[in-house]
């Protein structure tokens, strides 16, 4: 955004100031600035002058010798603009001036001497419009100075927009005059406005806000007997400056008012617009706007309408139809207040993104529709004093903001800018930036105002952003603060989580991942994995990924697919949020879930399940040093993508924590066939209800111990849970250890029957055990495996 210090000016004194330190001050203080510019100091040299004479030029067609009285002289010249006549005022640039970076001296042109030059707007820097000279009113002395009543000379700075974001009170210049008047400690001019009061008796215009959740305010009012067409020289010239293209009289006061309050305003064609509806519109309607083109408008997009149909789109910009044009004498202006939400989405859609919607985006102050229709009024008035107001101000103020007071003291501001800061300066900074503020002492109450409580001033920590940044923070004195610091002791699951992510990262070499919370329909139609109805998006971005997920491998079984022809080995895991539908007080049910994803195409199914359940026990042992169980669940079948034999559930001191799986052939064939899958899911929260048992201790033989891998015969029903139980009824001082080493399973070697090779350690404490020992033992374990149907394969 672009201000004009002559603007500012107008409203804050700057004589005597050297602007160039103000805008640095400006920056440190309030908002980053970009760059400065000076304007019109290449312009010298140039005069009121009057054609008095016009005559063919004897070479050109085009060109015309012309003679220039310019008060002390009548000048010859050489001019080729198409709209020069006898009796035009125009600037002239005299020998020895200067019009940008063109230095004037005497030359010849198509064989004839010319002495000075005829100039256009766009030579002087003030316009883009160079179709011809630029003509003066004739009120003017002839050879007076242009810059005697043109302010061409103007230092503009250049202000960073996402520096202003939460700052709307700063989208205009009287805002920015507030900031400088605080910076320099001058007084900020109010206005000059009229007093619409006077026209309360007047008939009121037909105004209906019928979407109160989208449109805050609406004031209008009609005006008639417009008589002027253009805009006084220096108005296009500071819009010029600051990046508007001038149009015609109205156009330009809508937005020389938004330039100057920040307020969007809009000026139908009073003889097309009477009446007007603010609503969104049934059905989805196409719309000519004012640059041309024909958009469709959808059922979200709040219109402003007439009694027969839309004639702009709220906030963003009015339709052709009901246009400002040079045969206009009446007017309609709008000045309202639109939801910034609404705004910013409707301009998304429509991919357009307006000088308007880019301040309503921001979160405008409803009470400056009003003063800014008064004060659009007061220019127009002194530019046109003939026009005339047909209504009275009608206003339909349909939601207003809370005011917002906040309490504080002295102490609280020393606490946290850690300087002294007289209670007199802190009331004087905030009076001084437009709050009330209500003093007992040191204790202060203030009371925020409107332009500054829409989103930007809240709760104590902004206050003390206004006292410090007026104050100046180069002015603070370096030092080491002095705070009673506590140590921020991490809760046992924070570091159980952290546990969890170093040993998958380190000892399993696997990739954290991280995904949103809700599914993504798109990729799991694509998959044919079915997803339970969960807790629905409201306005979802995206229409398709509106249900938030009640399981996260989903999301995991989508990045797999998505690299499933990059990376042939894949191990990922993440630390996610779910919602498992809703609690009692309405609220979702959010849980922490760890999810855990193995794929490859070197491992067989059987590997990668196997490979998943090992990294589940170490886990759980590393964790709670406890080893889960597993056992099968009918309920796993509820979701599609789950094997529907190779799954089973995982129990932790016989609570259910989750459970693990190989992917159904049916996704994986999806994916891709020679890609084995295995996944698993914890719930975490679960999981800590779990008392991690304590670690014991033991000592370690100095004798050799004996490790007997027994290969059983055991039922394919018997689980090797079942084993463990039978082996705890073996009796043996010696007997230190046992494992699971491998299961063969073959129908037409063991018919009905598997074969599970099982691990057993025995050691001493006190000697070497020998042979006959060891067989002896063996022995009585064999004998009361026997008991329950087991025997040694042979």
């Amino acid at each position: 955004m672009y201000i004009s210090m002559n603007w500012i000016n107008e409203f804050t004194d700057l004589s005597g100031i050297n602007l160039k330190d103000l805008i640095n001050h400006f920056t440190l203080s309030t908002a980053e600035v970009e760059d400065i510019y000076e304007y019109g100091k290449n312009i010298r040299g140039v005069v009121v002058g009057k054609i008095v004479e016009i005559n063919d030029h004897p070479n050109s067609k085009k060109l015309h010798l012309v003679k220039v009285d310019i008060g002390s002289e009548i000048v010859d010249c050489v001019c080729g603009a198409p709209n020069v006549f006898v009796g035009a005022v125009v600037p002239f640039a005299t020998l020895g001036g200067q019009v940008g970076d063109l230095e004037i001296k005497e030359a010849k042109i198509a064989g004839e001497i010319s002495h000075g030059m005829c100039c256009s707007e766009k030579e002087l820097g003030i316009s883009d419009d160079h179709s011809g000279l630029m003509i003066l009113d004739d009120i003017y002395p002839l050879g007076t100075d242009i810059k005697t009543f043109m302010q061409l000379e103007d230092t503009i700075f250049e202000v960073d927009n996402k520096s202003l974001t939460n700052r709307p009170d700063l989208w205009g210049h009287y805002g920015i005059a507030r900031e400088i008047s605080v910076l320099t400690k001058r007084p900020l001019k109010p206005l000059d406005v009229v007093n619409t009061s006077v026209y309360k008796d007047l008939p009121e215009i037909d105004v209906k806000v019928e979407d109160t959740e989208k449109a805050f305010r609406y004031s209008c009012i009609t005006v008639s007997n417009v008589t002027k067409k253009k805009s006084p020289i220096n108005m296009r010239i500071r819009l010029t400056y600051c990046g508007m293209r001038p149009i015609n009289l109205l156009a330009d006061l809508t937005n020389y008012l938004m330039m100057e309050l920040g307020q969007p305003m809009h000026a139908f064609d009073h003889g097309k617009v009477s009446k007007i509806r603010v609503k969104t519109y049934p059905e989805i309607v196409d719309f000519k706007t004012l640059d041309g083109v024909e958009r469709t408008v959808d059922t979200d997009t709040l219109l402003i309408c007439d009694e027969k149909e839309p004639v702009a789109i709220a906030g963003i910009m009015g339709g052709e139809l009901s246009e400002i044009t040079d045969d206009t004498t009446s007017l309609l202006l709008e000045s309202a207040n639109f939801d910034a939400t609404s705004v910013r989405k409707s301009a998304t859609r429509l991919g357009l993104r307006t000088d308007a919607s880019s301040r309503y985006e921001k979160t405008l102050d409803p009470e400056l529709t009003i003063p800014a229709i008064e004060r659009f009024l007061k220019l127009l008035m002194d530019i046109d004093p003939e026009v005339k107001v047909t209504s009275s101000l009608t206003d339909c103020y349909v939601k207003k903001y809370d005011t917002i007071t906040i309490d504080f003291d002295k102490a609280f501001v020393d606490k946290y800018t850690g300087i002294d800061i007289s209670s007199d300066q802190i009331e004087e900074t905030l009076i001084a930036l437009g709050f009330k503020v209500t003093r007992k002492q040191d204790v202060f109450r203030v009371i925020v105002p409107s332009w500054r409580a829409t989103k930007d001033v809240t709760m104590k920590a902004d206050i003390i952003e206004e006292i410090t940044r007026i104050y100046g923070y180069d002015n603070f004195t370096i030092k080491s603060t002095k705070s009673f610091l506590t140590p921020v002791r991490h809760s046992v699951e924070r570091e159980n989580e952290y546990r969890i992510k170093q040993m998958l990262t380190e000892r399993y070499a696997m990739n954290e991942v991280h995904s949103y919370i809700w599914y993504e329909s798109k990729m799991n139609k694509e998959l044919g994995i079915i997803t339970e109805p969960n807790i629905r998006i409201i306005n979802s971005v995206t229409a398709e990924n509106d249900t938030i997920r009640s399981t996260m491998i989903p999301s995991l079984l989508g990045f797999v697919a998505k690299n499933a022809d990059a990376s042939p080995e894949m191990r990922m895991y993440e630390i996610g949020r779910v919602a498992d539908g809703l609690r009692s007080d309405g609220l979702c049910n959010e849980r922490k879930r760890l999810g855990i994803v193995i794929a490859s195409k070197k491992l067989s199914d059987k590997e990668v399940y196997f490979k998943c359940k090992e990294i589940l026990e170490q886990l759980m042992q590393a964790i709670k040093n406890v080893i889960p169980t597993f056992t099968g669940k009918e309920e796993l079948a509820k979701y599609n993508y789950v094997h529907p034999v190779n799954s089973a559930a995982v129990l932790l001191q016989g609570k259910e924590i989750g459970y693990f799986s190989v992917l159904n052939p049916r996704i994986k064939n999806r994916i891709d066939k020679k890609l084995n899958v295995a996944f698993a899911e914890i719930d975490i929260e679960t999981m800590e209800t779990v008392a991690a048992e304590p670690l014991r201790y033991a000592e370690v033989s100095k004798y050799p111990g004996v490790t007997i891998d027994l290969s059983l015969l055991v039922d394919k029903t018997l689980r090797y849970e079942n084993i463990v139980e039978y082996v705890s009824e073996y009796s043996c001082q010696f007997l230190k250890s046992f494992h699971l080493v491998d299961i063969f399973e073959d129908e037409k070697l063991l018919p009905g029957k598997k074969s599970l090779t099982v691990r057993f350690e025995f050691v001493s404490m006190e000697r070497t055990l020998e042979g006959q020992e060891i067989s002896t033992m063996v022995d009585e374990l064999l004998a009361v495996l026997g008991k329950h149907g087991i025997e040694l394969r042979k």
